[in-house]
């Protein structure tokens, strides 16, 4: 055990060399702040991922052209014979179209191009899948024509106009006047919060040459979901004859889509966690030179120690406590830092449209961050601290 002498012997011994003992710190906080910002963030997305994946998208199957990218084309086309087909799948409760293509949206001089999106309000499986709904107004009812619902950002000024709208503006969208009828919930990124939404009807009323749904949605079954997805591709092949593998679409389930934005996030984080690593690994040597410097500087100390009756267990423990005291030190600021820039940033990033990136910060992270950075101060203080114990008495003693 170390004792209280021993304690305020290696706390003088820090202060004394105040200058090595704050370069030591910052080499260990800034790796500590690093992994901090990183790992709060995507907790952060880890988070939004989960509330995605268990919301009322869970039981949705997404059908897309293959070659289209989902986008309408004269090449690939989909249907009302494929939501016919899509439907009458075992366990496909129900299908609708969505169309979509780029918009030029304008408020008096000024304009903006943005994306259309339409639904059918019969059906209404697309803001189900973004969990979100009016935050002013109403959603559309069947039968709704000449009317517009818009995203977030259209009620906050200067974001996509200089003048915010307000609900029964008029708003002219590829030169048709619509009437707003609601404002969607902020989803978290600028282009979802920019879109405008009319019905499937209005659409094809404003695109009349429009022969092709952009995606189909499907409310499943979710019990044995993948069985359903192959089901609905054989459908589909059967529908538009095609032989299995030279499909022209593709047939994914949302849970399907998570994952696949889980593995690609998963790797992001783990490369960017290796940098920071690496930098504390950097530290941790920085750290085992401070103390092997402070060994040698003390040598006669030691003797001296040693001569008064010091044991080799409290010699050790005196080097071990000053290591695992400026991890400590290191892991506390180090925390503060990050947490400090990582509020930061989510505050900016908010504010520039993006709320879906913000930090996780739970009191585990700064406890987790600062046992780390107490054992990786302690770890590379073991072997001067060994070294220190195992010193001789004559020739510490001797040591001028």
């Amino acid at each position: 055990m170390l004792s209280g002498e021993s304690v305020k012997y290696s706390l003088k011994n820090l202060k004394k060399h105040k200058a090595r003992s704050f370069l030591t710190i910052f080499s260990i906080l800034v790796g500590i702040a690093t992994i901090f910002i990183f790992v709060s963030f995507g907790l952060g997305l880890y988070n939004y991922i989960e509330e995605l994946s268990s919301s009322s998208s869970a039981d949705k199957v997404l059908i897309m052209p293959k070659t289209a990218g989902g986008f309408t084309s004269n090449a690939v086309t989909m249907n009302d014979s494929d939501i016919n087909a899509i439907e009458r799948t075992p366990r496909v409760y129900e299908a609708t179209g969505m169309y979509y293509g780029a918009a030029l949206v304008k408020q008096n001089k000024n304009q903006k191009y943005t994306f259309l999106i339409s639904y059918d309000p019969k059906k209404d499986m697309i803001l189900e899948s973004f969990a979100v709904d009016a935050i002013e107004g109403r959603v559309f009812k069947p039968g709704d024509t000449n009317k517009a619902l818009l995203g977030y950002n259209y009620l906050i000024p200067n974001k996509i106009f200089p003048k915010a709208l307000k609900l029964n503006d008029n708003i002219e969208v590829n030169g048709e006047n619509l009437k707003i009828i609601g404002f969607l919930d902020e989803i978290g990124n600028p282009q979802d919060d920019s879109q405008v939404y009319i019905t499937n009807e209005q659409y094809e009323s404003m695109n009349p040459d429009t022969n092709s749904y952009g995606q189909i949605f499907a409310r499943v079954d979710i019990k044995d979901i993948n069985k359903v997805v192959e089901d609905i591709e054989k459908s589909l092949r059967r529908s538009r004859d095609l032989e299995k593998g030279k499909e022209d679409f593709t047939v994914q389930s949302f849970n399907e889509l998570i994952e696949a934005y889980s593995s690609a996030l998963n790797i992001v984080i783990g490369f960017v966690l290796l940098i920071a690593l690496i930098s504390v690994i950097v530290s941790t040597v920085n750290t085992a030179n401070t103390m092997i410097t402070s060994v040698l500087e003390r040598y006669k100390e030691i003797g001296v120690l040693k001569a008064v009756g010091a044991r080799n267990s409290e010699i050790f423990s005196i080097f071990l406590f000053e290591s695992a005291f400026l991890g400590f030190v290191a892991g506390v600021l180090g925390c503060l830092l990050g947490w400090t820039i990582a509020s930061i940033g989510g505050l900016i990033l908010k504010n520039l449209g993006w709320s879906f990136l913000q930090p996780y910060i739970s009191i585990y992270l700064f406890a987790g961050l600062i046992l780390f950075a107490v054992v990786t101060g302690a770890i590379s203080g073991a072997l001067p601290a060994r070294r220190a114990s195992k010193t001789n008495i004559v020739d510490a003693l001797r040591t001028e």
